[in-house]
């Protein structure tokens, strides 16, 4: 039994001091034995002032170790106890989360249902947490839902590529030291997206500037190319203006767009756009009428307001607290610290032919490069074993991947709707063998893709007069005669379409199954193509 004598002196060596101890007893409890577990949490979750148990339950009053650890939860971060903890004091937050993207993979499990299994998934939804047993779903079960937050977080890892999952920890718990209590963090570095996000789209690389290569070797090449921890190869390419310019994620995406508080099928979760810091017409917020529910940003404010400072927001009505409107332009302050960036606003002539420029993207004339992959193959080994993320234990059924053509190029453009424009990349040319299946199955799908990697914009004749980004791979575009022909440079897959083709100039072959998104038409090409001759292609 730890003596009063004892347990004081504990207190005294760590900081705390007699008033701190009788504010609250019951906290003092946990700290005589946990002697560091107050230092490194933010104000509001010191110790003192709230009980460890409001996070981590357990039994309070108890100074016996098995007692007072009944019903513990080390890691209140997680899904799986969110209702119990985070929960408690953030109860919007915590039911977006859940509903969330990042946590129920929602669009992922939608699109490999439907392009792996069209027949059983036509229109379906569903989540990694309700995946089944069927083609689609297994490859996801085994390949693709250890990316979400709602995998529970086992080991401490703070390594950015191995550490996903654990909830609201995945992105508010940074470090990790051995003598101190975590600290809880707001200020989410980039390496907190980097587990999840360097994969698939691999949005956190891109906007670095590094695209994963193919590579088997065991030394990395010289130059340009590095090796993650995981043993991929990465070769450095231009990153994003943004990441040049000193801004981290954070600091366009908010945390109404990260938790999920505005999730709607049409914003996916996405909360900002380009021209909510370029040209946002939204009104502007005073800030007597602060929206109740944003009321703990006025405290975030990074400069000292004048007294009828007004704010940008977002159009779902997210106050930009950290963009400073100022007399000679807006100022964006970097949430993770660091000199004020000017932001630069559209004028009138930003676009020439505005008019008939007006249904494309902002990336599609400003992303730099895609993230490429040409080829893969997956097949099933019934008899195999392999890591079940749903189940988290191995089960019976082993997926095989080979892939190739990795790197990165020039993206392709195609219609992500009737009204706009967007740029897309090869998202699945597999080919796919199962037990279920009637022989190899062969698929070309091409994702739509916001790239992260912003840059000047691209030239007339590098949309008007490429193949690439009308959709047709790589290789020589041109008239004979009258008639618009094109030369691939890759050699056909079983589809009769070049390798990193989306479409073709042949009228009889439809350019997809599906109405939106979809590639641009023959017509459609060939009406984009004449278009070049508009300005020389300048």
């Amino acid at each position: 039994m730890i003596t009063l004598r004892v347990y004081i002196l504990a207190l005294l060596a760590f900081g705390l001091t007699l008033p701190d101890l009788f504010k609250n007893t019951h906290a003092a409890q946990c700290v005589a034995c946990h002697t560091s577990s107050n230092h490194e949490l933010n104000e509001k979750h010191r110790f003192e002032s709230q009980p460890c148990v409001t996070c981590h339950l357990g039994n309070e009053a108890s100074d016996d170790k098995s007692s007072a650890h009944l019903g513990l939860i080390a890691s209140p971060g997680n899904l799986s106890n969110i209702d119990k903890t985070c929960a408690g004091c953030h109860p919007e937050h915590a039911k977006g989360v859940l509903s969330s993207a990042m946590h129920t993979g929602r669009n992922i499990v939608r699109t490999t249902r439907q392009v792996l299994e069209p027949d059983t998934h036509q229109g379906s939804g569903g989540s990694f947490q309700t995946l089944g047993q069927g083609i689609a779903d297994s490859m996801m079960r085994k390949l693709c839902a250890s990316c979400h937050l709602g995998h529970d977080r086992k080991p401490h890892q703070t390594d950015a590529v191995k550490d996903r999952g654990g909830g609201c920890l995945a992105c508010h718990l940074n470090t990790l030291p051995d003598d101190k209590h975590p600290a809880l963090i707001r200020k989410v570095e980039d390496g907190r997206c980097f587990g999840c996000h360097s994969r698939s789209g691999r949005i956190s690389l891109s906007y670095a500037g590094l695209a994963e290569v193919d590579s088997k070797a065991t030394v990395v090449p010289s130059g340009k190319h590095a090796r993650l921890a995981d043993g991929r190869l990465l070769h450095r390419e231009i990153p994003d203006v943004h990441h040049k310019a000193g801004m981290a994620c954070i600091d366009c995406h908010t945390g109404t767009g990260l938790m999920g508080l505005n999730s709607t099928e049409k914003t996916h979760g996405i909360d900002i756009r380009c021209n909510d810091c370029h040209a946002n017409s939204n009104p502007r917020l005073a800030v007597a009428a602060w929206p109740e529910q944003y009321k703990f940003m006025l405290e975030r404010i990074p400069y000292k307001p004048d007294a009828g400072q007004s704010f940008l927001q977002t159009s779902s009505g997210t106050p930009l607290v950290h963009i400073e409107g100022r007399a000679d332009g807006l100022l964006l302050h970097p949430k993770l610290g660091g000199k004020p960036i000017r932001i630069p606003q559209l004028g009138e002539s930003h676009m020439p032919l505005s008019a008939e420029h007006k249904t494309l993207s902002c990336d599609s004339c400003h992303a730099g490069w895609v993230p490429t992959c040409l080829g893969c193959h997956m097949s099933y080994d019934e008899k195999g074993k392999q890591w079940d993320h749903t189940l988290q234990r191995f089960s019976t059924g082993a997926w095989r991947e080979r892939r190739w053509g990795s790197g990165a190029g020039a993206a392709a453009l195609g219609k992500l709707d009737a009204d706009t424009i967007g740029v897309f990349l090869p998202g699945m040319i597999m080919s796919l063998d199962h037990p279920d299946l009637d022989g190899t199955r062969f698929i070309r799908r091409f994702a739509a893709i916001s790239p992260h990697t912003t840059g000047a914009a691209r030239t007339c004749k590098s949309c008007h007069q490429s193949s690439t980004a009308l959709g047709l791979g790589k290789g020589r575009l041109g008239y004979k005669g009258n008639v618009l022909e094109f030369q691939a440079e890759m050699a056909p897959l079983v589809d009769g379409l070049p390798a990193d083709a989306w479409t073709s100039l042949d009228q009889s072959v439809p350019a997809s199954e599906q109405a939106y998104p979809r590639p641009f038409t023959a017509p459609e090409i060939e009406r984009l193509y004449r278009a070049r001759d508009v300005d020389n292609g300048e």
